[in-house]
C-alpha cells in the first residue's frame, strides 16, 4: 500500500511514537545527509517495504507532514510505533527481516481478544503489516484491525501516544477519514464489490458509512444517464431501441452495486430502479409505435419486448412492474398477430372449401331423389365432375394471392419466433390441409418448406441422447434392443437449459425401409409421438414417451432411427438397431437344424444310383439267346453285389450326415443353454 511504503513517518525514519527530542535529532540528521545528496540508512528501513530514495524536498515534506497533532494520528494510523514490550520484540524481528516472527508477536496479543491497554499499539502494527499484503485475506484482516483499534475506548491512548496529551478526537469521524484514504488506497486494485467484502467484517457503522459512500456516485450517474437518455428519445425516436439498450449497458454495473449494497426492499434502491425500469420500458414503446408508423423492416417488435422484458428485470415497484407486464403483454398478442392472420385466412379457405363440399353433395342428394330418370337408373351422376366441381369451387389463384400478402418470409421467422406452441401447431395443420386440397399447391408447398427451414428459438441443448425400452408407462426397462424384451421404444434426452420454457416435441420413428410409423387415429400429422413439456433450468433429462406395441414387438429386424422436432425443423436424429437375441437367434438356428435332420432322414442317400442298379438287375434277369446259365448266373450275382454296396454306402452317407446334424443341433442347445439373453 502506497500510504506505508512513502508515509512521512518512514521517509523520517522513525516511529509515530518517537518523542519530540527523537524527532528533532532525526531531523537534523537527516537533512544534513539529504543536503549533501549521501544516502542514509535508518534502522526503520524495514526489507519487508522495499527500497526508498530520500531527497532534500521528500524530507523536508516528510517532516512538514507531521506536525500537527491530526496529520500524526492520520500518518500514524499507516505506521508502526513501539509501545509495549510486544511491540518492542517485534519490531526487532522486523529490523532483522523476520517477518514471521514480528507478525506471530502480534498476532498472539489479538487474535480473539478485545483491545485494551496492553495491546492496542499491536492491533495497529498488526494492520499496517497486513496492509502491505496482495492477498485479500491480509488486507480484510488488517481493515478490522484498525477499525477495531479506532472504535474502542483504547484509541484515545493510541492518540496521546502519537500527539500530544491534550489532544482530543472524534472516533467516528477518525473511522471515517481512515475508510476515505483506504478506499483511494484500494479503488485500484479491487472492485467496488471486492472492496466492500473486505469491510465485510466491520460492524455496522462503518458498514453504514460504506453504503453512503459508495451509494452517492453510482446514485448520480444512473440518474444522469437516464436523463440524458430521455432527452436523446424524445429527439429521435427512431433510435429509441438503441438508446434503450446502451442505457441498461451504461448502467447495470452501478445498479448491481446499488443492490448488493441496499438491497431491494430500500426506498432509494427502489426509486432509481424503477425510474430506470420506467425510461427503458418507455424507450422500447416509443420505438415500436415510430417504427411501426414508419413501416419498418427490422424486428421492431422483437426488440421492442426485448426492452420491456429488461424493465420488468429492473423495476421493483408494483406500479412500475404492472406497467411493464401489460406493455409485455400487449407485445405479445402483437406478436401472435400474424400467425393469428394467417389462421384466420387458412381457416376461412378451408371453411368456404367444406361449405361448397355440403352444398355440392346435398345438391347431388337431391337430384337423385328427384330425378325419375336416374331413379329408373336410365341416367347416372358424373361422380368425378361432382368432385372436380367441389375441387374447383374456391379460387386458388384468389388464395394464393393473399398468402403471398400475408405469409412473406419475415412473416414466416416472426411465426416461428413466437411462443404460442397452439397457435402455431394450428397453423401448420391448416398449412398441410391447405397443400392436399389446392389445385395450385406449389405456393403453399415453398410456404411450408420455408417455413420448415428455419430454425426455431431454442430454450435448451441437447447434450447426448440414448435409446431405451420402456413399458406401456414409460418406465424404464433395463435390457438390450431385443425382439424378445422389446414392446415400447423411447429416447431419453440429456440437455441443457438456458432458460425456462413450455415446448413441443414431434417425434418420428422411422424403420430400416424408411417409413414413418403412424397411428392417424392418435398421432399428429406426419409424426409417430407429439409431447408437450415445460422445462426450467433444472430440468437435465428428458423421456419422450416410447411408441410400440403392448403384446409383441412390432419392430423389424436392422437400422431404425427416431427423429426429433421443433415446429417441423429437426433439432436431433439418433440412430439404432434391432436385432434378435442370441436366444432368440439360437432357437431359430435349432429349429432349422432340426428340420434339416427330418430331411435327413427321409432322404435316400445314392437313390438314382441304386434304382439304375436295380433296372440293370432286371435286364440282366431277362432271358438272353445264346447265353448260359452259369454265365446268367454270374452276372446276377454280380449285379446284386453292386447293389449292395450302393445300399451300404446310402446307409453309411446317411448316418454320416445324420451324427453331423445331431452334433450340431447339440452344440446349439448348449450355447443356447449359456445364453445370457
Amino acid at each position: 500500500m502506497e500510504l506505508i511504503k512513502n508515509n512521512p513517518y518512514r521517509i523520517a525514519g522513525i516511529l509515530s511514537n518517537a518523542t519530540t527530542k527523537e524527532l528533532e535529532k532525526q531531523k537534523g540528521k537527516i537533512k544534513a545527509y539529504t543536503k549533501v545528496g549521501k544516502e542514509i540508512k535508518t534502522d526503520f528501513d524495514f526489507q519487508i517495504l522495499g527500497r526508498i530514495d530520500r531527497t532534500e524536498d521528500s524530507v523536508i515534506k516528510a517532516f512538514s507532514n507531521v506536525e500537527q497533532n491530526q496529520d500524526k494520528v492520520n500518518y500514524a494510523l499507516f505506521w508502526f510505533l513501539n509501545a509495549s514490550p510486544f511491540d518492542n520484540t517485534a519490531i526487532e524481528y522486523l529490523k532483522n527481516g523476520d517477518e514471521d516472527k514480528a507478525l506471530e508477536i502480534w498476532e498472539k496479543v489479538t487474535t480473539d481478544k478485545d483491545v485494551n491497554s496492553k495491546n492496542f499499539s499491536a492491533f495497529n502494527n498488526l494492520g499496517t503489516y497486513k496492509l502491505l499484503s496482495r492477498k485479500k485475506s491480509d488486507i480484510k484482516t488488517g481493515i478490522e484491525a484498525k477499525i477495531k483499534l479506532i472504535e474502542s475506548d483504547y484509541f484515545e491512548s493510541f492518540v496521546h501516544s502519537v500527539a500530544d496529551e491534550t489532544y482530543t478526537i472524534d472516533n467516528q469521524k477518525q473511522s471515517e477519514k481512515l475508510i476515505d484514504e483506504l478506499l483511494t488506497q484500494l479503488k485500484n486494485q479491487f472492485s467496488s464489490s471486492e472492496t466492500l467484502q473486505l469491510f465485510s467484517g466491520c460492524n455496522g457503522t462503518t458498514q453504514k458509512y460504506l453504503s453512503k459512500k459508495f451509494t452517492e456516485e453510482p446514485l448520480h450517474k444512473i440518474e444522469r444517464q437516464i436523463e440524458s437518455c430521455k432527452k436523446k428519445r424524445k429527439a429521435d425516436k427512431g433510435k429509441a431501441y438503441e438508446f434503450g439498450s446502451r442505457l441498461f449497458t451504461n448502467t447495470k454495473d452501478d445498479l448491481s452495486l446499488l443492490k448488493s449494497l441496499l438491497g431491494t426492499s430500500d426506498l432509494i434502491y427502489m426509486a432509481i430502479a424503477d425510474q430506470l425500469g420506467n425510461e427503458i420500458m418507455q424507450c422500447g414503446i416509443d420505438y415500436f409505435n415510430e417504427s411501426q408508423e414508419n413501416d419498418s423492416s427490422e424486428d421492431f417488435l422483437k426488440q421492442a419486448q426485448e426492452l420491456n422484458e429488461t424493465a420488468l428485470s429492473i423495476a421493483v415497484g408494483k406500479l412500475t412492474r404492472d406497467r411493464a407486464k401489460d406493455s409485455l403483454a400487449t407485445l405479445e398478442e402483437m406478436k401472435d398477430r400474424e400467425v393469428a392472420q394467417a389462421i384466420a385466412l387458412l381457416q376461412s379457405v378451408k371453411d368456404a372449401y367444406e361449405t361448397n363440399e355440403q352444398k355440392i353433395r346435398e345438391q347431388v342428394k337431391e337430384l337423385k331423389e328427384s330425378d325419375p330418370l336416374i331413379r329408373l337408373g336410365h341416367r347416372t351422376i358424373n361422380q368425378s365432375a361432382v368432385e372436380d366441381n367441389i375441387k374447383n369451387s374456391i379460387d386458388w389463384d384468389k388464395v394464393n394471392d393473399l398468402l403471398k400478402e400475408i405469409l412473406p418470409d419475415e412473416s414466416l421467422e416472426r411465426i416461428k419466433a413466437s411462443s404460442n406452441n397452439e397457435l402455431k401447431s394450428e397453423f401448420v395443420e391448416l398449412a398441410y390441409w391447405l397443400k392436399e386440397y389446392s389445385q395450385s399447391n406449389s405456393l403453399i408447398n415453398r410456404v411450408i418448406e420455408n417455413y420448415k427451414g428455419i430454425p426455431p428459438k431454442l430454450s435448451f441443448k441437447i447434450v447426448s441422447s440414448k435409446v431405451q425400452i420402456t413399458d406401456s408407462k414409460n418406465v424404464l426397462i433395463d435390457k438390450p434392443l431385443y425382439t424378445k424384451f422389446i414392446r415400447y421404444i423411447g429416447l431419453k434426452l440429456d440437455i441443457e437449459v438456458t432458460e425456462s420454457s413450455s415446448i413441443s416435441l414431434y417425434v418420428k420413428y422411422v424403420n430400416p425401409s424408411g417409413k414413418t410409423k403412424l397411428n392417424k387415429n392418435l398421432t399428429p400429422l406426419n409424426y409417430t409421438i407429439q409431447t408437450d413439456t415445460t422445462l426450467n433450468i433444472q430440468t437435465k433429462t428428458l423421456n419422450l414417451p416410447g411408441w410400440g406395441n403392448s403384446e409383441k414387438c412390432t419392430y423389424e429386424l436392422g437400422e431404425h432411427r427416431i427423429e426429433v422436432y421443433v415446429d417441423e425443423y429437426l433439432i436431433h436424429t439418433k440412430k439404432y438397431t434391432i436385432d434378435l437375441a442370441p436366444s432368440e437367434r439360437l432357437e431359430k438356428e435349432i429349429a432349422s437344424a432340426e428340420k434339416k435332420l427330418r430331411e435327413i432322414n427321409q432322404t435316400d442317400y445314392y437313390e438314382s444310383e441304386i434304382r439304375s442298379a436295380k433296372n440293370e438287375m432286371s435286364e440282366i434277369q431277362k432271358f438272353k439267346l445264346f447265353r448260359g446259365s452259369s454265365e446268367k448266373q454270374s452276372q446276377i450275382q454280380a449285379q446284386q453285389t453292386k447293389i449292395d454296396k450302393l445300399t451300404q454306402r446310402s446307409k453309411d452317407e446317411k448316418k454320416k450326415h445324420i451324427q453331423t446334424q445331431e452334433e450340431k443341433i447339440y452344440k446349439l442347445k448348449m450355447e443356447l443353454s449359456a445364453a445370457k439373453y
